[in-house]
């Protein structure tokens, strides 16, 4: 049994969120890290919580670096290109459900962007499949895009772009702010790096896999994989 130690209190001991890390200890990408993130979250799904609904989950989501590979298949579909990897960003985000809303936060993204002397390059609208997550969860379930930017040369390298990606992100989830959208989905930037990038959702562990397809392209490669299964305490579930 757990003893009292300085100010620590078993008593005051609390079991909640789930988290889990893999990673390739040689750096070495491959899609099999994603692969066993996805089973170890889908493993611990007893750390997290549901709702009403038993398919109603408090959030669950993935961290891994950003699939280079997979994004220029991507874009080369489309007849675009891509810069070198560490020279573009993603920024994985929660818009809108209505055109309206959505067509205003992208024209603010946008804009801030170019205001900060970056290179908007491209939307890209995400793949999803919520067949079965709940109700609950699709009511309010946001469009979810991911925006590429081009880092400007003027920058001197990778570090100094990241910096320049957190201004840009705190600007717009304040800009956006100030439009007081109604809207059933709210506005939210999962994560904006030229190095990493966060798939997340109001889902259930399992459901992280099943939701999103581009993380079980095998093209879809990285080194290193965060996991976490989200259990609600001092806010209630949503999608952000």
């Amino acid at each position: 049994m757990e003893r009292n130690r300085g100010l620590y209190r078993p008593e005051f001991e609390r079991d909640s969120c789930g988290i889990g890390f893999v990673a390739n200890i040689k750096g070495n990408k491959n899609h099999q890290v994603i692969s066993d993130a996805l089973t170890i979250l889908e493993n611990m799904e007893h750390r997290g919580a549901c709702g009403c609904e038993s398919n109603t989950g408090d959030g669950a989501g993935i961290l891994i670096q950003i699939p280079d590979a997979f994004f220029k298949n991507e874009f080369e579909a489309n007849g675009l290109k891509l810069p070198p990897l560490g020279d573009y960003a993603v920024g994985m985000c929660f818009l809108p459900q209505s055109k309206k809303n959505r067509e205003l936060c992208e024209s603010k993204i946008k804009q801030i962007i170019e205001d900060e002397k970056q290179a908007f390059i491209s939307w890209r609208d995400v793949p999803f499949n919520n067949d079965d997550i709940a109700d609950a969860a699709k009511d309010v379930q946001p469009s979810i895009k991911q925006v590429f930017i081009q880092r400007n040369k003027s920058l001197a390298n990778q570090a100094a772009f990241e910096r320049k990606l957190f201004v840009i992100r705190k600007r717009i989830e304040i800009e956006v702010g100030k439009l007081l959208l109604d809207d059933p989905a709210n506005f939210y930037i999962s994560s904006m790096s030229s190095r990493t990038v966060v798939y997340k959702g109001m889902l259930m562990a399992h459901e992280v896999g099943e939701f999103f397809p581009d993380l079980v392209n095998e093209v879809a490669i990285s080194a290193i994989a965060l996991v976490h299964q989200r259990f609600s305490t001092n806010t209630f579930p949503a999608w952000e």
